[in-house]
C-alpha cells in the first residue's frame, strides 16, 4: 500500500502497514529530505559535520515507544543527533523543544485522535509547527525514489548510537512548563483557584495539566490518567460521545470545572459543572474575549472554514481581523509564521494564540480556559450562557455520508458553487466560499458546508445556524445536494 503524508504526517493501521520495515523507509526518506534540504540552503552535505540534529518523541499507544527509538537509530545512522524522549509525552511539548534546542526537524509517533489500531508520524519543521506541505512531498518523493532503487535505510545499534553520542535522552516537560508559564497568569488562577476534572483519555498528555497546577491550589482529579495503549477501546478524540467518565467525574462531586486532551494532547474539549460539553467553537470565542477584553491584547484571528462565526462577530466589535483557512492547522500555522495573530483554531480543537509555536496545544488551551474561568469569578456554564447571549445563539452540528467511492473534489465543489441556492431555511444565501468544500453563509450568519475528503470515500456536512431548526434545514438540504451530486 503507498505511503500518503497528508495534512499532519503519515498514519496507518498497526501491523498492517505501520510496521517497523516502513518505518524505517519513511524514516531514512525524511533523513534523506532534511539533508537536500540543508544543502540547497547551503550547508553542507554531512549531517554530522553540520551539526543537525532532530527531536523524537512519541504517545502511548501500542509499541510507540519501540518505533520512536527506530527512528532515533535510523537517524543517527543517517549522521543526525537526535534528542530522544524519555517517556511518552504531549506532542506540543516535543514541537516546543525543536527550535529551543536548534533541531532541524522533530517526530512525533503518535495517531492524535484516531482509533487505537492506528499509529503514525507527525513531521514537525524547524519552528516547531507541522512540516508544510511541500517538505511533506519532499519526503514523498525520497520514500519512492528510494523504493525504485531498491535503496533500503541506514540502521545504527540503539546502544552504539547512545554510546557515541548519537542518541541523547532528554525531558522536554521542563522546559515547556517554563514556556506555560509565561503564557498562562497562575497567580490569577492561585487567587480564586477551581476544583478541576482532567480526562487524559489515556492519552500522553496525563500528567501534565495537574503537574504544572501543583501548587496554585487547584484541586485536580484526574481520569483516565494511567497507561493504557488501547485507549479503553475508545478513540481519545475530546468529544462529548467519549467523555462518559470526565461527566461522571462532575457529576460525582470531584470537580468544577472539566478539561479533556487527545492522544497526544494538541486538542482540547471541556465540561461545565453541570456536565455539558463545551466544544472547541465555544472554547475558541471565550479564548478570544478574554484575550482582547481582560489581557488588552491585539492581532488577526485565523479559522478553518469549518469553525463558528462567532469568532467574526467578536472579532468586528474589536475591530480585529479575520482570516477563514481551509481545513488543517497548517493553513493556520503558515499565517501565525507571517502576520501578527492573536488566536488561530480550528473546529477539531486545535487552538493556539500568540507568543506560543504555530501548533494547536490542548494543554495550553486548558490552561487558558481555567484562567478564564478563575478570573471571572463565576463558573463556565454562566460564561457560555453569556457568550451565547452576546454573540449567538450558534448551534452546530456535522454529518459525515460515506460514499461508494471517493469523488474529485475540485470538480464537485465547483459544481455546488455553480448551483448554489438563492436561500435555504428561508434565509438568503449572501455569499458563497470554495475555500475548501463549498461554503453557503446566510443573511442572518447561518452557514453550511459541504466538503468532500480528499483522502477517503467521506463527505463532510457541516452546519451553523442560530436555531436549531435552521441547523436542521441546513443539514437537509446539504445532505439531499450532496446525494444528488454524487
Amino acid at each position: 500500500m503507498p505511503i500518503h503524508f497528508g495534512t499532519d504526517g503519515w498514519r496507518a493501521v498497526i501491523s498492517d502497514t505501520f510496521t517497523f520495515s516502513n518505518l524505517r523507509l519513511v524514516t531514512q526518506a525524511i533523513a534523506d529530505a532534511l539533508l537536500a534540504e540543508h544543502r540547497d540552503n547551503g550547508g553542507g552535505s554531512s549531517a554530522a559535520k553540520s551539526g543537525l540534529s532532530v527531536v523524537v518523541g512519541f504517545d502511548t499507544r501500542f509499541l510507540s515507544d519501540r518505533y520512536a527509538a527506530d527512528v532515533a537509530r535510523v537517524l543517527a545512522a543517517n549522521g543526525f543527533h537526535v534528542y530522544l524522549a524519555q517517556s511518552d509525552c504531549p506532542t506540543p511539548a516535543i514541537s516546543y523543544a525543536i527550535p529551543q534546542l536548534s533541531a532541524v526537524a522533530g517526530v512525533m509517533i503518535t495517531a492524535s485522535h484516531n482509533a487505537p489500531r492506528y499509529n503514525g508520524v507527525k513531521l514537525k519543521a524547524a519552528y516547531g509547527g507541522s512540516a508544510p506541505g511541500e517538505q511533506c512531498r519532499r519526503v514523498e518523493v525520497y520514500l519512492n525514489d528510494n523504493e525504485v532503487r531498491g535503496r533500503g535505510p541506514n540502521q545504527m545499534d540503539f546502544d552504539l548510537a547512545r554510546e557515541k553520542g548519537l542518541i541523547e535522552r532528554f525531558n522536554p516537560i521542563p522546559m515547556y512548563y517554563e514556556h506555560l508559564r509565561g503564557l498562562i497568569d497562575f497567580d490569577a488562577i492561585a487567587e480564586n483557584p477551581v476544583r478541576v476534572v482532567v480526562d487524559s483519555m489515556f492519552g500522553s498528555g496525563r500528567g501534565a495539566i495537574k503537574g504544572i497546577l501543583m501548587g496554585t491550589g487547584c484541586e485536580v482529579y484526574e481520569v483516565r490518567g494511567e497507561m493504557n495503549p488501547g485507549f479503553g477501546g475508545v478513540h481519545p478524540e475530546p468529544i462529548a460521545k467519549h467523555l462518559g467518565p470526565l461527566a461522571g467525574a462532575i457529576g460525582q462531586g470531584h470537580g468544577m470545572l472539566g478539561l479533556a486532551t487527545d492522544g497526544d494532547a494538541d486538542r482540547i474539549g471541556a465540561m461545565d459543572e453541570r456536565g455539558n460539553f463545551v466544544d472547541p467553537h465555544k472554547i475558541m470565542a471565550l479564548a478570544l474575549q478574554h484575550l482582547v477584553e481582560k489581557r488588552g491584547m491585539t492581532g488577526a484571528v485565523v479559522r478553518t472554514v469549518s469553525t463558528t462565526r462567532m469568532i467574526d462577530r467578536l472579532a468586528k466589535k474589536h475591530g480585529l481581523l479575520v482570516h477563514e483557512t481551509p481545513v488543517g492547522f497548517n493553513y493556520i500555522a503558515d499565517l501565525m509564521l507571517t502576520q501578527d495573530v492573536l488566536l488561530g483554531g480550528e473546529e477539531s480543537g486545535g487552538i493556539s494564540f500568540k507568543g506560543h509555536i504555530p501548533e494547536g496545544d490542548g494543554i495550553l488551551m486548558a490552561l487558558l480556559l481555567l484562567e478564564i474561568v478563575s478570573t471571572s469569578g463565576g463558573s463556565l456554564y454562566q460564561l457560555v450562557e453569556d457568550l451565547l447571549k452576546n454573540y449567538g445563539p450558534a448551534y452546530y452540528e456535522r454529518t459525515d455520508l460515506r460514499l461508494r467511492r471517493p469523488v474529485e473534489k475540485a470538480e464537485m465543489t465547483r459544481r455546488l458553487a455553480d448551483d448554489a441556492p438563492t436561500a435555504i431555511g428561508g434565509e438568503n444565501v449572501v455569499s458563497v466560499s470554495t475555500t475548501d468544500g463549498c461554503k453557503y453563509v446566510l443573511n442572518d450568519d447561518s452557514w453550511l458546508l459541504i466538503r468532500p475528503s480528499g483522502t477517503e470515500p467521506v463527505l463532510r456536512v457541516y452546519a451553523e445556524g442560530r436555531s436549531l431548526e435552521m441547523v436542521r434545514a441546513l443539514l437537509d438540504y446539504g445532505e439531499d445536494v450532496a446525494e444528488r451530486s454524487v
